[in-house]
Parts: C-alpha cells; sequence; structure tokens
C-alpha cells in the first residue's frame, strides 16, 4: 500500500502496536515510527528504509519480508517496538523529554517481555533515552535485568553513515551474538 499524501498527514501524532510474543530472542526497537509506518500499520514501513534487507542480509530471516509481514517475525524469535510510540515525519521532531520517557517506558517492557537482546537501532536516541553519552554501536556494558542491550545503527535511508553492506554487518554481529549464545 503507498499512502496518500493525505493519509501521511492524517497519520501525523498516531501509534502503532509493537510485534511481541514469548521467547523473544531478539527485540528491534527502532527510534519512533515514520509517517508510512502510521499510515500503513506496519514498522520501518518507508520506502528506502533498510531494516528489512539488513535483517536479512545478516541471517535473521532466510528471506526478504516486507513490512505487511511483520507478523511472522515473531515465530522466529524477532519482535519491534519503538523508543517513542509517536509518529513523525523525521526521528529529529522528537524531543529528549519524549525520547528520555520513551526510554523508561522501554525499560519496564523490557523487564516484562524479557527478550535475550534488546537491539536498539539509533546511537543518538539510544544516548539520549538512556543518559548514556559516551554509548557506541555494538553490545552495551550494561543489560536491562537479564536482557543485553546493542545498539545498533538507524536503518532510515536518510543515515548516510552506514550503506546496506555496512549495515547488515552490524546487524550480523548481532545475529553472530545470539547464535552462539544458542549453542550449547
Amino acid at each position: 500500500m503507498r499512502p496518500t499524501p493525505e493519509q501521511l498527514q492524517a497519520a501525523q501524532g498516531t501509534t502503532i502496536p509493537d510485534v511481541t510474543g514469548p521467547g523473544l530472542r531478539v527485540l528491534f526497537c527502532g527510534i519512533n515510527p515514520g509517517l508510512w509506518s502510521g499510515a500503513t500499520g506496519h514498522h520501518f514501513a518507508r520506502p528506502g528504509n533498510r531494516f528489512w534487507p539488513a535483517l536479512h542480509r545478516s541471517g535473521f530471516t532466510v528471506r526478504q519480508y516486507r513490512p505487511d509481514e511483520q507478523g511472522e517475525l515473531p515465530a522466529l524469535g524477532l519482535g519491534i517496538t519503538n523508543v517513542a510510540p509517536r509518529t513523525t515525519a523525521k526521528a529529529d521532531e522528537l524531543t529528549a523529554e519524549e525520547l528520555r520517557e520513551g526510554g523508561a517506558a522501554l525499560r519496564e517492557r523490557v523487564l516484562r517481555l524479557r527478550p535475550r537482546v534488546l537491539a536498539v537501532l539509533g546511537i543518538g536516541a539510544y544516548r539520549t533515552a538512556f543518559g548514556k553519552r559516551q554509548a557506541a554501536i555494538g553490545r552495551q556494558p550494561e543489560g536491562i535485568g537479564d536482557t543485553e542491550v546493542w545498539v545498533l545503527p538507524n536503518p532510515s535511508g536518510l543515515n548516510a553513515h552506514y550503506p546496506l553492506d555496512a549495515l547488515a554487518a552490524e546487524f550480523r554481529k548481532l545475529r553472530q551474538s545470539v547464535e552462539g549464545a544458542d549453542t550449547p
């Protein structure tokens, strides 16, 4: 579905449900839903967002899923949530307070869902939401309860610092760590 300009405008400030289930290996966490996601009800829905290609190229999925297939992820041990629930045209429309409040709510969600790993997709949002100004891409020294925390690059097509191959390589490091933990 390609949203009309009117549908995109109407999506401003809406929310979309998380994709979760029991026994998640990885809960991927975007910054917040964009207008395409708000209009379609699917995470990482905007053409040019590289989440779905990176997920596949890293080996998390055997094929590239489409945003409208997000409901199939929990069966693979994968889920999706966001730091801030409000849809915006750009993530920089969020306030630091919204990100901090979202970080607190995310902490509670992680403690309730207990995924093996929380993977936050965006270093700046992670730093603000969790007050970790020196955080870097990769596994973080502090988890949330029993959940490891990783920070991965933002898959937005606007993130020119990470071409798709580099983004997939960071996702792959996470997958290899998770699979290593799966091995007895």
